[in-house]
This record gives C-alpha cells, structure tokens and sequence, in this order.
C-alpha cells in the first residue's frame, strides 16, 4: 500500500494556491491537509498538520525564505519546496542555505511538480535545471571566487573528504558511525548544494576546491 503525502500549500495569490491544492489532491497518495496565505501562516501549518511536504511561495507576506528558516529548524522532518516565479540565483542559494529541498519556477506543469514532489519525498534535492547551471557557475567562476564548499556544513565536507578518497557510503558509514542511509541522505544534501550530478563530478570539485 502507498503511503499518504500530506501536504500543505501556502501562497499569498488565492487562484494559484487553490489551483496547485486541486491537482495534488487529484493525486492517491497525495492529501493537502492545509492552505496559506503567509509566512506566519506557513508555520501555523507546520505546527498544526506537520505535514511531510510544503510548497511555499518565495515572495509571500513575510517572506518564503523566512518560513522556510523557521520550519527547517522547527521541524526538520518537513521538506519545503519553494514555488515561485523568481528566477533571482540568490534567491535560490538562500533557500538552499537554509533548507529548502526543491526551488521549482511556476511555469512548471501539474505532471512536472508531482513528479518532482514525488522525487523530494524520496530524499531526492531538485533546482530547475536552468537555475542550477547558473548557481554552478556563480559558485566556481564568479568574480569573488566565492567557495561552493561554504554552503556545506561540518559534517557534509566531512563525508564529501571521504567521498573524494573514493570510500563507498557503506564504508563512510562505518567510518563515522552513522548508518548508510545517513550517508545517503548527506549525499543528496551534497549534490545538491554543489550542483552537481553525481558523486564522481563532488570528488573532482572537492580535488580542485583543495588545490
């Protein structure tokens, strides 16, 4: 039997929120279990349902980026998804510092955004493709020379030191005496911070990022 996503929209434009909560809610094993109109209102929800995913608009009243902050500490168990039309390349590194698990722009289809819900649900990070290329090239090639690795917590530059030495989750897992699904879990963290496809192109960053 599937298991239930619950889910929670919060978007400040009435016509969109209720248009993206009837084509999820038309999904099985999608059940929308709340809708907002605002930051405060997102973490009301949060506290309310603690739903497994919220998609969150970036410019509503108090801010997507703040809702996402609270939520993320609150309940780190939540996987936020910022559904938005901004295609700012900060707005997408402040939501991925502080969270977020998606950064979806709102021209994508309803088969497109539940396929891409699906993907967050099963620990998966997702940036719209053309946002991500950017974010990859501001990171590595910008002006400042600004390090990917400074959105990488202790912990992930840890695990990616390890990566690059060509050890297997299984054997950075016993390493760090965590579990290999911890590890799995940190990957899809890394990757996505990094904007990169797999391990392989984190291992060859790292090599250069240490040169």
């Amino acid at each position: 039997m599937t298991e239930t996503i619950h889910i929670v929209v919060v978007d400040d434009h009435p016509m969109l929120r209720e248009g993206v909560a009837i084509t999820l809610a038309a999904e099985t094993d999608f059940e929308v279990v709340g809708v907002g109109g605002s930051a405060d209102e997102a973490i009301d929800l949060a506290d309310e349902f603690l739903p497994e995913l919220m998609l969150l608009d970036i410019s509503m009243p108090g801010g997507g980026i703040n809702a996402v902050t609270a939520i993320s500490q609150r309940y780190p168990v939540i996987k936020c998804i910022l559904l938005t039309v901004s295609e700012n390349e900060q707005d997408v590194l402040d939501a991925m510092k502080v969270g977020a698990k998606g950064y979806v722009l709102k021209g994508v289809s309803g088969s497109s955004l539940i396929n891409i819900i699906r993907r967050v649900q099963q620990g998966e990070a997702y940036v719209t493709p053309s946002l991500a290329a950017v974010l990859l090239r501001e990171w590595c090639e910008g002006d400042e020379k600004k390090s990917a690795f400074e959105v990488l917590t202790k912990r992930e530059k840890q695990i990616l030191e390890n990566v690059a030495t060509g050890r297997s989750n299984k054997e950075i897992a016993k390493k760090l005496f965590l579990s290999e699904k911890t590890i799995k879990h940190y990957m899809t963290n890394i990757l996505q911070k990094l904007q990169v496809r797999n391990r392989v192109e984190a291992a060859l960053l790292f090599h250069k990022q240490a040169k």
